[in-house]
């Protein structure tokens, strides 16, 4: 405020702008410059040295030799790769599809049904009992299940031999006709609490009264939950999706302890066949081949999946103006 004397001997008070300290643009890249340093040495560094290492002929010991596209070349002609990457859809059909559908139909259930006739407490009761597999070490879940699916005395087999369906038991994890589908399974119960929390926090922000319309409109829950809940919380489905879709493709830790790729690589996906590669058959240069190939595939996809819902979101935006 500045404060001026009139004519007459009055003081005039006139308002004026406060200023302030202009903070300088550059600073702010001070901020990100941990992070940056961060992505740069634990992600940028190692992949172009694991690139490197991929075009040369190497065991682990001694000097690298230039092989140049000589590794990519054989990974073209490897069936062990090619089947790798089949048993990998598999594993995105586990998941990502059947968790997102689950996980859908599970956090409108507890949203509409559980937490309006039982309570709130109720619903959080049960999302955090589906959600449990996600905190718990993959290498105990394995351990669990694996004991759970034990050909002899296994939980599983006892509980078919006891309802009398003894003609089903199985040698889940060691037939390799069914090993994959084993796997596949314990893989839903892991990963369907986290597209269970994701939905059910995204139907906390739609508005009650779309429901409240569309029921004075006659609207049943299915018509709710298609016409309302789906375009509502399409956000969310498109970050599960991607998000399981990677988790998918760079499995590791479940498939090692449950059945390490067996049984005949029945199980076998790219990052435990690229460890096998690295670490057993100290096929270093090989290896290293796989892990770039798989490397870019998921760049791709997180890329492809970030333009799609780029492409959505702004389509919504526009019939919305």
């Amino acid at each position: 405020m500045t404060v001026t004397v009139e004519r007459g001997g009055r003081v005039a008070h006139t308002p004026h702008e406060v200023r302030h300290p202009r903070r300088p643009r550059d600073s702010y890249a001070l901020f990100l410059l941990p992070g940056v340093l961060a992505f740069l040495t634990v992600i940028v560094v190692p992949f172009l040295m694991n690139t490197g290492v991929s075009f040369t002929d190497w065991q682990g010991v001694g000097s690298p030799k230039w092989s140049g596209l000589a590794n990519y070349r054989e990974l073209l002609d490897d069936s062990e790769f090619w089947a790798s990457f089949r048993h990998s859809l598999f594993m995105v059909l586990a998941m990502a599809a059947v968790p997102t559908v689950l996980g859908l139909v599970l956090a409108a259930a507890l949203f509409d049904f559980v937490g309006k006739h039982f309570g709130t407490k109720t619903a959080a009761v049960l999302r955090a009992c589906f959600y449990l597999p996600q905190v718990l070490p993959i290498a105990v879940a394995g351990i669990v299940w694996s004991w759970i699916l034990a050909p002899d005395n296994g939980s599983l087999n006892e509980l078919l031999k006891a309802v009398h369906l003894g003609s089903l038991q199985q040698d889940w994890l060691g037939d390799p006709d069914i090993a994959l589908y084993s796997v596949m399974g314990v893989m839903v119960w892991v990963q369907i609490g986290f597209p269970l929390v994701i939905f059910m926090a995204g139907l906390q922000r739609v508005d009650p009264q779309l429901y409240e319309a569309a029921e004075l409109d006659g609207a049943g829950w299915w018509r709710r939950f298609w016409h309302i809940t789906l375009p509502q919380i399409r956000p969310e489905i498109y970050v599960v999706l991607l998000w399981c879709t990677i988790a998918a493709l760079k499995v590791f830790g479940a498939v090692y302890v449950l059945t390490k790729g067996g049984p005949g690589g029945a199980t076998d996906v790219p990052s435990y066949f690229s460890f096998t590669t690295f670490f057993e058959k100290t096929q270093v240069g090989y290896g290293a081949a796989i892990s770039t190939v798989l490397t870019v595939i998921i760049l791709a996809l997180a890329l492809i999946g970030l333009k799609l819902q780029t492409r959505a979101e702004d389509a919504e935006e526009g019939l919305r103006t």
